[in-house]
């Protein structure tokens, strides 16, 4: 019978084997350092991506910024307006209530009375003055009361002597200074009120 030696063929077959083996594990780390390549790259451009974007946001959000701020100056500029604009409303609506003032001052004076002393603060009045008899004041303060102008009269002081022995009564009295459009304007609410009850 005849011998067959198997050894070479099987060697051979070892050695493709361990050949295909080492091919198949080298394409292997291939794919694997491709794949990992072509992940790093991709996140590395949406790393970039997102920073393009975030560096976007930013001037956008500096220009808003900017623009809040031009807002807030432009809002205290309207407010410092609008004061102004009120202050002048309120003076040109006092300026004939300045006038009335001094023309009630004149008409409610008694005879045998004058004022030395004027002094207001808002819509308060104070009045020095000098009177024949406390008769004279008590008169001044009803021509107050019953001014269109003038109201709340309140005597502080009256003495009948001054430092030169004249006969002549000092005072000092309190006084408002009454709006006649305010009146009007509370004399129509009243009646409003009491035409609905």
């Amino acid at each position: 019978m005849a011998r067959i030696n198997l050894l070479p063929w099987r060697e051979n077959l070892r050695k493709k084997r361990q050949r295909d083996f080492g091919i198949a594990a080298l394409v292997s780390v291939l794919v694997v350092a491709v794949g990992c390549a072509a992940a790093h790259f991709y996140i590395e451009g949406m790393i970039n991506h997102q920073k393009k974007r975030n560096s976007f946001l930013q001037k956008e959000i500096a220009q808003m910024d900017q623009k809040i701020k031009e807002i807030e100056e432009l809002e205290k500029t309207k407010a410092k307006l609008i004061a102004r604009m009120n202050v002048i409303q309120e003076l040109q609506g006092s300026r004939p209530q300045v006038v009335h003032l001094f023309d009630e001052l004149v008409e409610t004076i008694p005879d045998g009375a004058f004022l030395t002393k004027l002094e207001q603060k808002g819509s308060g009045l104070t009045m020095d003055g000098r009177a024949q008899s406390n008769a004279r004041v008590s008169a001044y303060m009803r021509n107050i009361e019953a001014s269109a102008w003038l109201g709340n009269p309140s005597l502080k002081v009256i003495s009948n002597k001054n430092e030169n022995d004249e006969e002549l009564s000092a005072f000092k009295l309190n006084a408002q200074q009454v709006s006649k459009a305010k009146d009007s304007e509370q004399d129509q609410g009243s009646k409003g009120k009491g035409g609905e009850g």
